[in-house]
């Protein structure tokens, strides 16, 4: 089996596929692996309460958009498995298309992952990538699966945490749909502003990708594909948002693993 690890700045999410098939998936908080041995024994008991063992993974693929948690994380996989690892977007793990951005490699591979799971599991493009994650970021994928270039939005946590720290009298609410656009106290009206502000957001960004028709790419219908933590909270009311995939980065990277020359 594959176990690949996707280590963003809010949480690393670890899953397990075999061949194709996503077979369960984990997240931790990034400070569990500054702990290497308290990380391993912490998988180690979730695998087995799957009826899976250290010994089911034969090979392991990393995304990893924070620097300082890369070290730590082939620590913990040295340990617990005692293997070396893939890291996609370096030479033993090359992504199998292009970026087109001004300076390649300030994408991310996240973002890199993204655009080549939507090229290959939602039909060609060009097509938008929505990631609801610490970042919403919304980016440009061409027919032939090459990233064009993103929108880099506060996520929806970062916006709500900001909005609670820098005003005295606000709290800290839930991110959840309202039922009204208009509050008729504090923690309605900031539940709405949140959501029915990020809705009109996107939507709106959209509509300007849209009508800018960067490249000349976009002078057809294009599919829009939402992923990241709150794509199935927020996404449903977007009406242009045909496509939700909670797990398209980590089927990305599973798919990036099955292009290597070693796969082959």
């Amino acid at each position: 089996m594959l176990l690949v690890i996707d280590a963003g700045n809010t949480n690393i999410c670890l899953a397990l596929f075999r061949e194709q098939e996503l077979l369960k998936v984990w997240r931790a908080l990034p400070d569990l692996f500054k702990d290497v041995h308290k990380c391993s024994q912490w998988l180690q008991n979730e695998l087995t309460g799957s009826s899976f063992c250290p010994n089911d993974v034969k090979n392991i693929i990393i995304s990893c958009v924070v620097p300082d948690l890369l070290s730590d994380i082939k620590a913990f996989c040295l340990d617990l498995f005692s293997q070396e690892v893939l890291v996609i977007g370096e030479s033993s793990a090359p992504f199998p298309h292009s970026s087109l951005i001004d300076r390649p490699g300030e994408e991310g591979a996240d973002l890199m992952a993204n655009a080549f799971a939507a090229h290959t599991l939602y039909g060609g493009g060009p097509l938008l990538v929505i990631d609801f994650g610490t970042a919403t970021t919304l980016s440009l994928v061409d027919g032939s699966g090459n990233f064009c270039g993103t929108v880099i939005a506060p996520g929806v946590q970062l916006s709500l945490r900001a909005l609670y720290q820098a005003a005295a009298k606000l709290p800290e609410v839930a991110i959840i749909k309202p039922r009204n656009v208009i509050g008729t106290n504090t923690v309605d009206s900031m539940q709405s502003g949140i959501f029915w502000g990020y809705v009109s957001m996107i939507e709106g960004l959209i509509q300007c990708i849209k009508d800018e028709n960067f490249r000349g790419l976009l002078s057809k219908e294009f599919k829009v594909v939402a992923t990241g933590g709150l794509s199935s909270l927020i996404a449903p009311s977007c009406s242009r948002i045909t496509h939700i995939d909670f797990d398209l980065t980590l089927k990305g990277i599973a798919l990036i693993y099955e292009t290597l020359p070693e796969r082959k």
